[in-house]
């Protein structure tokens, strides 16, 4: 997806996980996943670097869609597919 589509993506579930480092934001989208349906979408806000690694390789592993990675004034949106 373009920057310009993943910022106006209407999401199911945001994970405010920006208070904590690796893996702590990690953690917190697992935990999260569960309480959405599949085909729906979730965004994990964090501001630790290894987060915008860490949630792609989740994803590929488990099944889930990566959507991309949105970069604000000192944090990430990283937005997946269930």
């Amino acid at each position: 997806m373009t920057q310009e589509e993943l910022t106006t993506l209407t999401v199911d579930k945001s994970v405010d996980a920006r208070g904590t480092s690796c893996p702590g934001p990690l953690l917190a989208a697992k935990k999260a996943i569960g309480q959405i349906a599949k085909g729906q979408i979730m965004e994990v806000l964090s501001a630790d670097e290894g987060t915008r690694r860490d949630i792609p390789k989740w994803c590929a592993k488990k099944g889930f869609e990566y959507l991309g990675t949105v970069e604000e004034s000192g944090f990430f949106k990283i937005f997946l597919k269930k």
